[in-house]
């Protein structure tokens, strides 16, 4: 690992880290050499086999079972974080909750709810709890994963493109604000790139967004954990403010 790019002596939070997207994150930051803290709200058991997995890869971390939308929990994370790991220096904030596509006749105001709660409420719960370690040592990381989805418009899914585009926005006002601290806020934006939960979607549906992509081959989680471990590193210091599209070209400026 390049000095430029180590995380040693580094402690990350990755929200909803045990599956998915999350947990190539995870497993990217502890291969830089970062202390990980993994977070899950549900499925114990999947949550712990993962962990072991990122354990038996020789990582330093700790698995930790908090709701990043509640007040109380965001405390507790933040007091267990710092008491097994040292203070957070940066987090990728990756949480979601279920995303169907559903014309707007179909949504509640409840569901629109819940979108605004994961993307913008968590990013603002837990960049209060991190802040003063952050600003204290005039360092820190906020990553956002936010989507292709904003840019690219997709129907029928406005509570997750709304919230989507507020999340991105947050980032830009972070970003000029928290500057001066030498905190950088930047979002990252992958496009689709198949997990555990795209297994049972549909062929045509893979095949057809397949098609639209420019290097013609599938996106992996590792090169979301690439990017990532990119924004989170010193070689990225002086980057702020942006999104950055990991999607094989799908969305061009």
């Amino acid at each position: 690992m390049s000095a430029s790019f180590s995380l040693k002596d580094r402690t990350f939070l990755v929200t909803g880290s045990t599956t998915g997207l999350g947990k190539s994150m995870a497993l990217a930051l502890g291969a830089a050499g970062a202390r990980v803290a993994m977070n899950y709200q549900n499925n114990t058991e999947r949550a712990e086999a993962v962990y072991g997995d990122f354990q038996a890869a020789g990582y330093d971390g700790a698995l930790f079972r908090a709701s990043v939308i509640d007040p109380d929990d965001v405390t507790r994370l933040n007091d267990e974080i710092t008491d097994k790991l040292g203070p957070v220096d940066g987090v990728v904030f990756n949480a979601t909750p279920a995303q169907p596509l559903k014309p707007i006749e179909e949504y509640d105001w409840d569901f629109y709810q819940s979108m605004i709660d994961f993307f913008i409420k968590s990013p603002y719960l837990l960049t209060r709890a991190f802040l003063p370690h952050m600003r204290e040592q005039k360092w820190g990381r906020i990553i956002n994963i936010a989507s292709e989805v904003y840019t690219r418009g997709v129907a029928p899914f406005s509570a997750y493109v709304a919230a989507k585009g507020g999340q991105l926005g947050w980032t830009r006002s972070m970003a000029n604000e928290l500057a001066p601290d030498g905190i950088t806020v930047n979002a990252i934006s992958p496009g689709w790139i198949p997990v555990e939960r795209h297994e049972h979607d549909p062929e045509e549906d893979k095949q057809a967004y397949l098609d639209i992509i420019p290097m013609k081959r599938w996106g992996l989680p590792s090169d979301l954990g690439g990017a990532t471990v990119f924004l989170a590193s010193d070689s990225s210091s002086f980057i702020t403010g942006q999104n950055i599209h990991v999607n094989g070209g799908v969305c061009l400026p």
